[in-house]
């Protein structure tokens, strides 16, 4: 399991410059007009993962096989989008289709590249889109409320628990605020997921700066990590320009490069790290002869629900999984080390799985 970000923002702030480095394609035309990305662009990339190299390593594995995040490049929300204006119906159910929304700020000057406002302001941007993303559920609260009605009369129960969540995410909504910030108890949890309104998306706000100013941010990448902190989301700072550069480049030239602009990663690291912390994710492997293998999963998984991934089956009939910490495989040498150390452990349906355990699951078929 990996997760699905849609990356939006104005037009003519990086979004397809970006996708295109993070997915090393040129599926997307970056082009300084809006509406260049006419049809949502869908690019999977590796998640990448130093601990899956090394286990593959120890264990003599044929083939590593990452786990992956997908991205999906939709095209530049304006002003009126609710409203269908520009290309806005089409591209707010992309959204909806999205685990996370990543919004591409322009935080950077230069005078080749039209500003659809005229004038470069982040925070003014990612409001702008908010707005635009708040109006769209407010319509699609009202009209689900409508089709209620009826069932609401006859009593049937699911739709009271729909109703009665709709009205919550309406009251933040006409206070001003995004549908995320609505308290769910667990027990609704899922049928507030199904709900699927757009503002219910985590966010991660993409600060695009200057090549000279990806070490160290600038006063707009700073507003915006202020704007994010207040809101409880996320921020990453980022050059598509370096992103597009290093996607070119082979491992070796890329560290260098990255070196000599004093940065210690590329953005798609930082990227994948970030956008893991907001979704609450963690990854187990399996690790064999045939091949080392990374699973994603959410924090607080248990043994059956991680299996699972791998096959329903695995999860129905779930028996018993045996597992090793990944620091432990690493210093025992591997699994017949780790058994004979004592490090195994045999866990049961209870079980939550830890970040970077490494996991064989025995099920019935």
């Amino acid at each position: 399991m990996g997760f699905k970000t849609g990356i939006v923002g104005l037009p003519n702030v990086g979004k397809s410059t970006l996708f295109n480095a993070l997915t090393r394609t040129a599926a997307a035309q970056a082009a300084n007009f809006p509406f260049c990305t006419i049809e949502p662009n869908v690019g999977e990339v590796a998640v990448p993962d130093p601990r899956l190299e090394k286990l593959a390593v120890i264990a003599g594995s044929k083939q590593i096989i990452p786990t992956r995040m997908t991205f999906v490049d939709i095209a530049g929300l304006v002003k009126g989008a609710s409203r269908g204006e520009g290309l806005g119906n089409k591209f707010l159910a992309n959204i909806r289709e999205c685990d996370a929304i990543a919004h591409v700020l322009r935080c950077f000057e230069d005078g080749d590249v039209t500003h659809v406002d005229g004038r470069v302001d982040p925070v003014r941007d990612a409001e702008t889109i908010e707005t635009e993303l708040m109006l769209a559920d407010l319509e699609s609260i009202e009209k689900r409320l409508a089709n209620l009605v009826r069932k609401l009369k006859g009593g049937d129960k699911e739709a009271v628990q729909q109703d009665r969540l709709l009205r919550a995410a309406l009251a933040a909504l006409e206070d001003g605020r995004p549908a995320r910030t609505v308290e769910v108890e667990e027990e609704d949890r899922k049928a507030w997921e199904m709900l699927q309104l757009l503002t219910t998306k985590k966010v991660l706000y993409v600060c695009n700066v200057a090549e000279d100013e990806a070490a160290t941010g600038n006063a707009l990448s700073e507003a915006v990590a202020a704007m994010a902190e207040a809101q409880g989301a996320a921020s990453v700072v980022i050059s598509a320009r370096i992103e597009e550069e290093i996607s070119q480049l082979d491992p070796e030239e890329a560290e260098m490069f990255l070196s000599e602009l004093g940065l210690e990663e590329a953005g798609l690291d930082r990227l994948i790290r970030v956008g893991h912390n907001l979704l609450d994710l963690q990854t187990y492997f399996t690790v064999g002869p045939k091949e080392a293998r990374a699973w994603t999963i959410h924090k607080g998984d248990s043994a059956p629900k991680a299996a699972g991934v791998i096959h329903g089956d695995f999860e129905r009939g779930f028996i018993r999984a045996e597992t090793i910490a990944y620091a432990d495989f690493v210093a025992c040498g591997g699994e017949q080390g780790a058994k004979e150390a004592g490090k195994m452990r045999v866990e049961g349906k209870s079980y939550l799985v830890q970040d970077g355990d490494v996991m064989h699951f025995l099920f019935n078929a």
